[in-house]
């Protein structure tokens, strides 16, 4: 990028996935369904929870967090690509690009963390299921959370205020559909070696930190399914963790695919498609696959909506 006129932008530019005007309806539509489907699935969760005793437990507490951070991180990136798509522009302002960018690291931060402490949920109903109800007592649930919340709002507030103090210059151009923290950096004429350190320093901190704490607890989980004498028993013990495992699986997976794909390429547009898998896909998926391999979950499913009919 050349430099130019160092200035405080007021607003910027979201080239999204095609500048083709004719896939722009298709686009639409099909981030629409996506979105849509995304916000159906996740509020029908968090309603069957809420509606169901027998589904007020901690392992059922954190999936109605999930489906309800799964909601707001959608909504984050999708519902202004849609209205730039309708309306046919292409700009964010300044205010709202920093915004964006600050609830996204928050929501993102927020799966990352609770993923986790779901993690470690199963780890003590696996491992020590007789002092299950004493570890993980409601008190404990709801400081775990609020921690997640506390180090989640302080990371996603730190990073948000590191790109305020950065000098843009002309070409405000995005290659992406939202306000990713990387991209947006990297249109600084300013020094951004600050940015840069902070930013990597927390992605290891605070990806890989809770990435080994699930690891850790599936390495307990996997060496006392193993002790279990019946085959029966070791299937039941799996099945109680098999839709989180699949869960975590998806989310890392896609979202470290995401920044190898778009360090090995300088298409302004693969990046963008390689991260619709882990802020659309993964979030619309997430309720298949708790409600389709969790038996509790499809039966208040099935009460829910047979007394609406």
């Amino acid at each position: 990028m050349v430099p130019g006129n160092e200035t405080q932008p007021s607003e910027f530019l979201l080239l999204g996935f095609s500048e083709d005007p004719a896939l722009q309806p298709l686009i639409f539509g099909l981030f629409l369904s996506m979105y849509l489907v995304t916000v159906a699935g996740n509020l029908l969760i968090i309603l069957a929870i809420l509606s169901d005793p027998h589904l007020h437990t901690p392992m059922y507490f954190f999936l109605s967090n999930l489906s309800s951070y799964d909601i707001c991180f959608t909504s984050t990136t999708v519902p202004k690509m849609l209205v730039n798509i309708q309306t046919q522009s292409k700009t964010i302002s300044y205010a709202g690009c920093i915004t964006q960018m600050y609830f996204f690291l928050l929501f993102v931060e927020m799966e990352n963390f609770l993923l986790a402490v779901m993690a470690y949920d199963r780890f003590v109903a696996i491992c020590h299921p007789l002092h299950y109800t004493v570890i993980m007592n409601p008190r404990l649930c709801v400081q775990l959370v609020l921690v997640c919340w506390v180090i989640s709002v302080l990371h996603a507030l730190l990073q948000s205020l590191m790109v305020l103090r950065l000098s843009f210059c002309t070409h405000l151009e995005i290659p992406h559909f939202f306000c990713e923290l990387n991209h947006v950096a990297r249109l600084a004429c300013s020094g951004s070696f600050l940015n840069d350190v902070v930013m990597y320093f927390f992605v290891i901190l605070l990806g890989g930190g809770p990435l080994a704490g699930i690891l850790y607890s599936y390495s307990k989980i996997v060496s006392s399914i193993r002790a279990i004498s019946s085959a029966q028993g070791k299937y039941k013990a799996f099945s109680t963790c098999a839709s989180h495992l699949s869960v975590v699986s998806l989310f890392y997976c896609t979202g470290l695919g995401v920044y190898i794909s778009s360090s090995a390429t300088h298409n302004s547009h693969s990046s963008a498609r390689a991260s619709v898998m882990y802020t659309v896909v993964t979030p619309m998926l997430n309720p298949f696959i708790y409600s389709l391999r969790n038996t509790d979950v499809k039966r208040a499913l099935k009460r829910l909506l047979g007394g609406k009919l």
